[in-house]
């Protein structure tokens, strides 16, 4: 009965005020009642009031206003800022993200203010007694360099709660989407976006527009800004800046062209544009070998939109031909047909494919990364092959591709590459160099153990690392005793043969976001394990000893810091400071040092460097020749710049360097961030290179003297900046490569303010300068090779593609290139010429594709053999999409020569595949092209890419090779050949086919080309670089 009449009782009431006054004693009363009186009549026997003694409100201060706070769980706190209860003890355990313990993390309720409770200890655990367990409550907690956690206390009615933690590294911003470039006409609208992550995730955006700050209040954006019924004053440069309580990071500017509302999109005049025509086409009213084809640069415009405001336009529209005339071109002999653009407008841009690729090798031996993987972030997107090869896609919109490669049998240091790639489309080659782990080394953790930093046989380290005693410890937290096994890799930068294994590009975010450069004293990547080698231990309360002595810059020792390099970003992140610290090391003299601290976990990549605010940007141009014709530009180089800190008074001996960089030509060359210095020419030097699928361009030369005309850079200046190609005391060495005085201009002095080198806040006037303007040069050796497309299109700019008929390469993203190996017996190599016309497409049936010219190379194992490997045009598909073309192939060998076989396989291919061509004339040879890819069995080899000149090259590599996979830089003369000829020795009146185009003149800075003497017709015999065969057994296939 008692038990029933429980169940008519109603619940208790919340505890009344307390009766006692001001830190008095008083009474608490709590009621419930009867309900069985109500419904039955039956006597209640239970309890219905209870009391407890309590103690009256905080007293508060004279005039302070009564304490308000209520708790439904437990009592306020002394402050009035809480609730506890004092019977609950909350355990908690703070890990870091590779489950290490957090130790030290201190742990704060959130009140009115935030307050200190506790701190965690070397386990990362903690304990607070007297937290309610309310849902309610909620504590924060905090340790450097990680995002602050915010916690709820559960809601329990447990005595004894217990809660577990991850915290998270905290990062600046980083920025994975910019705005894009767009056009618009007056009136119409435009919707701009910037994206960014982050730890903590990014929670305030700011717009910009040419610099100046647009109010929020008044533009309602966020990381999208919308702007309607555009007029012309809104045109300019906009970017956001994303921040969190991390740090900020800045978008890269977009450009944004309003224009009027009947305005023409495009410029309608197309550009000049002069291609170079065969050695028997000269030119009397030009007086050149030189005719203007005219071009269309392809920038964004204003086309038809879609409703709705994207952060992306459905369909980019770019300026492009929008009419061409074909013209006949009166030769020696002949007439050869050319289209010319005559008039450009706005249509829809081409689409291409952006891919980086090359080969990651040693650094010390060239020993490849044989099946490496490579991380885009924490994604595998591709592996090396067996030579170390690799070939990556680049996602679309990324501006910063960076790249880390792994080696599975760790015997390279991991290795993050931001890897300059080409925005316009098309493949950009790089070699990327790995360092060496150093073997490791047993330390005791009992011991305190010392590691030296530096590589430099017979000069002292740079710095060292000294690891007290019990400093090892497992990611669980407990410490390690035992045997470990420390592998320290450094890379030294007085070692300037090393420069380019550097890690990253050595930027950084600085606090209102702007990338900003490093200059590195030293990388070293630390690697702790167990005794077995299974286990990875970390480190903590290391100390760094950089001997100042090394730093050969006062200003530089202050600025002094420890960076580690976040993988995913490429950019470097502070970890510490250094403090100047005299000791006497091993005994030695006293010495200064500075002295940081650092700890060893997640990351294990650092660098010693300082924060660099002398910059400038150096323009660089790569030319098809040493014409340095502005039409003959080279899209696709890549050009690296190393800056280098000279001995005093010897400008071409560096000390050390202390930063790499690499940029991409595009159709106006390269602009290259380094070091400079407006007081002193010499406190900075600049190594410079060009590379280009692999192969190194050559530098202008500088010997027998500096000629102004050659180099790019006009006097005085020239002599300021103290130009010098590596060959320049000693003519033997290698041409590829010059070094300068990194000379900041000075604007006061008119000639230096036109080029080469470019004040940092310069950079648009640097990357839009016109070629008249100073810039430094590179060249490409010639190799026996021409082309001539009747549609013109230059294959470093996958965007000047047009679509037309007779367009070499009717895909824009699908480039196919096929190559016929011919052979030759005679006592001398022969020019060859693949003459490709239209065979059984009725819009092009008997029309010229283009020709093809290239020189045989003489075997080095048979003489009087030589092979060619002749592109020719391939069949299949043209831009339509809608019926197959058969490509008439004419091969017609120079001089007397007499054709004496066919390839069995692919005669007997071209009988079975009618119709087949005609072969009355010995002396040539004429077939319809194959549809189908073939092989070496038939001497035609065929390879397909997003990238032209890289299918031309693998293809190229097949035929010199005679196989259908390999390849090689040695042609081999007598394996898979389609067609052999024998030829007669050509007598001296002959001519080369590539004799005509050449000269020794050079171009003028202040010469229109017509006026160049590169445009005059030569004297003499064909002519190639010193010491240099290109065309020989031993040239690589890349041509």
């Amino acid at each position: 009965l008692l038990q029933d009449s429980k169940k008519f009782l109603s619940p208790w009431s919340k505890w009344s005020e307390c009766s006692g006054k001001c830190g008095q004693t008083g009474v608490q009363k709590r009621t419930r009642s009867c309900l069985a009186e109500h419904l039955w009549g039956a006597r209640c026997n239970e309890v219905t009031e209870e009391g407890r003694l309590c103690v009256g409100h905080v007293c508060s201060e004279p005039g302070a206003s009564p304490c308000n706070l209520t708790c439904a769980m437990g009592r306020v706190n002394a402050d009035c800022d809480a609730c506890m209860c004092q019977d609950v003890t909350l355990h908690g355990k703070v890990s870091l993200e590779d489950g290490s313990p957090a130790a030290g993390a201190r742990v704060y309720l959130q009140a009115k203010k935030l307050k200190l409770l506790t701190a965690a200890n070397g386990a990362g655990a903690f304990r607070i007694p007297g937290v309610c367990p309310d849902g309610k409550s909620s504590l924060k907690i905090k340790k450097a360099k990680y995002v602050t956690a915010s916690v709820t206390v559960p809601e329990s009615n447990k005595r004894n709660l217990a809660i577990q933690v991850q915290l998270e590294r905290s990062g600046k911003p980083y920025i994975l989407k910019s705005p894009e470039d767009k056009a618009r006409r007056v009136g119409q609208s435009v919707s701009l976006c910037c994206d960014a992550v982050g730890t903590p995730e990014p929670d305030r955006y700011l717009w910009y527009h040419n610099g100046s700050l647009l109010d929020p209040s008044l533009y309602k954006y966020k990381n999208n800004l919308i702007l309607k019924n555009l007029n012309r004053g809104q045109s300019g440069e906009y970017f956001c800046k994303a921040s969190s309580d991390g740090g900020s990071a800045k978008s890269q500017p977009a450009k944004l062209a309003v224009i009027g509302r009947h305005e023409a999109a495009c410029d309608p005049q197309p550009q000049s544009h002069p291609i170079r025509l065969p050695h028997d086409c000269f030119q009397n009213a030009t007086n050149s070998f030189y005719y203007d084809v005219g071009k269309c640069p392809a920038k964004i415009c204003a086309g038809k939109l879609d409703k709705g405001l994207r952060c992306k336009d459905n369909t980019a529209y770019c300026c492009g031909v929008s009419k061409m005339e074909t013209r006949q071109i009166s030769c020696n002999g002949y007439t050869l047909p050319t289209k010319v653009a005559v008039e450009c407008g706005c249509k829809k841009c081409t689409e291409t494919k952006k891919t980086v690729r090359g080969r990651a090798i040693a650094a010390d031996n060239g020993e490849p990364l044989r099946f490496g993987h490579i991380y885009l972030g924490n994604k595998r997107v591709s592996m090396t092959g067996y030579k170390g090869t690799f070939s990556v896609h680049v996602p679309v919109d990324t501006e910063r591709l960076v790249l880390t490669f792994v080696d599975r049998l760790q015997k390279f240091v991991n290795t993050t590459k931001v890897l300059p790639f080409n925005e316009k489309g098309g493949a950009v080659f790089h070699e990327v160099k790995l360092l060496r782990k150093k073997p490791p080394v047993t330390l005791e953790s009992s011991e305190a153990n010392v590691i030296s930093l530096g590589e430099m046989e017979d000069d002292d380290p740079i710095a060292e690392l000294e690891i007290p005693p019990y400093t090892f410890y497992r990611k669980n937290g407990e410490v390690y005793t035992g045997k470990v096994k420390a592998s320290v890799t450094f890379l030294d930068p007085r070692n300037v043969s090393a420069a380019d294994v550097t890690q990253s590009d050595l930027n950084f975010v600085d606090d209102e976001g702007d990338i900003f450069p490093l200059r590195t004293y030293g990388m070293f990547s630390v690697d702790f394990t167990d005794e077995l080698g299974t286990e990875s231990l970390n480190a903590e309360d290391v100390k760094v000893h950089l001997d100042t002595a090394q730093v050969k810059m006062p200003e530089h020792l202050e600025e002094m810091k420890l960076w580690s390099l976040n993988p995913e970003t490429g950019l470097w992140e502070e970890e510490g400071d250094f403090s100047l610290e005299k000791s006497r090391r091993h005994k030695r003299e006293e010495r200064t040092f500075l002295v940081g601290n650092m700890e060893i976990k997640e990351r294990r990549l650092f660098n010693l460097d300082v924060p660099e605010s002398r910059r400038c940007y150096v323009k660089v141009r790569a030319y098809r020749s040493e014409r340095f014709l502005p039409s003959e530009q080279i899209q696709g180089v890549v050009i690296s710049v190393i800056n280098t800190e000279p001995e005093p008074g010897f400008s071409s001996n560096p000390r050390a360097w202390g930063r790499f960089d690499s940029a991409v030509t595009g159709p106006n060359g390269a602009c290259v961030p380094a070091f400079c210095d407006e007081q002193n020419p010499e406190a900075y030097g600049a190594y410079i290179l060009a590379s280009m699928g692999g192969e190194e361009l050559e530098a202008a030369s500088s010997a027998p003297k500096l000629n102004p005309n050659v180099i790019g850079v006009p006097q005085p200046y020239l002599n300021k900046l103290n130009y010098r190609r590596t060959d320049h005391e000693d003519p033997s060495t290698k041409k590829t490569a010059f070094s300068i005085n990194m000379a900041k201009p000075n604007p006061n002095s008119p000639e230096e303010n036109n080029g080469p080198i470019y004040a940092y806040e310069n950079l648009s006037e640097c990357e839009e300068a016109p070629y008249s303007a100073a810039h430094f040069r590179f060249y490409r050796v010639e190799g026996d090779t021409y082309d001539y497309n009747t549609v013109p299109f230059n294959e470093d700019d996958l965007m000047s593609w047009t679509d037309d008929y007779l367009a070499w390469w009717p895909k824009p993203m699908e480039f196919r290139a096929c190559y016929i190996k011919v052979k030759i017996n005679g006592a001398q190599e022969v020019n060859i010429r693949s003459r490709n016309m239209g065979g059984t497409h009725p819009r092009t049936i008997g029309k010229l594709y283009g020709i093809r010219d290239v020189r045989s190379i003489r075997s080095p194992e048979r003489p009087g053999v030589s092979a060619a490997c002749l592109e020719f045009k391939c069949s299949g598909m043209l831009y339509d999409q809608d019926r197959v073309d058969r490509t008439l192939v004419k091969v017609v060998p120079q001089g007397s020569c007499r054709r004496d076989g066919v390839n069995s396989m692919l005669h007997e291919y071209l009988v079975n595949h009618l119709p087949m061509a005609t072969n009355n004339d010995s002396s040539e040879y004429t077939m319809l092209a194959p549809l189908d890819p073939l092989g070496h069995n038939y001497g035609i080899y065929t390879v397909t890419d997003q990238d032209p000149r890289i299918a031309k090259e693998i293809a190229l590599g097949r035929c010199f090779d005679g196989t259908s996979d390999g390849t090689s830089r040695t042609m081999k003369s007598d394996i898979g050949v389609a067609l052999t000829f024998t030829c007669a020795e050509r007598s001296a009146a002959e001519q080369s086919a590539f004799q005509s185009p050449r000269n020794s003149g050079q171009q003028s800075l202040l010469e229109l080309p017509r006026e160049s003497a590169a445009f005059r017709r030569p004297q003499g015999s064909r002519r190639t670089a010193p010491g240099r065969s290109p065309m020989r057994a031993q040239r690589s296939p890349a041509y």
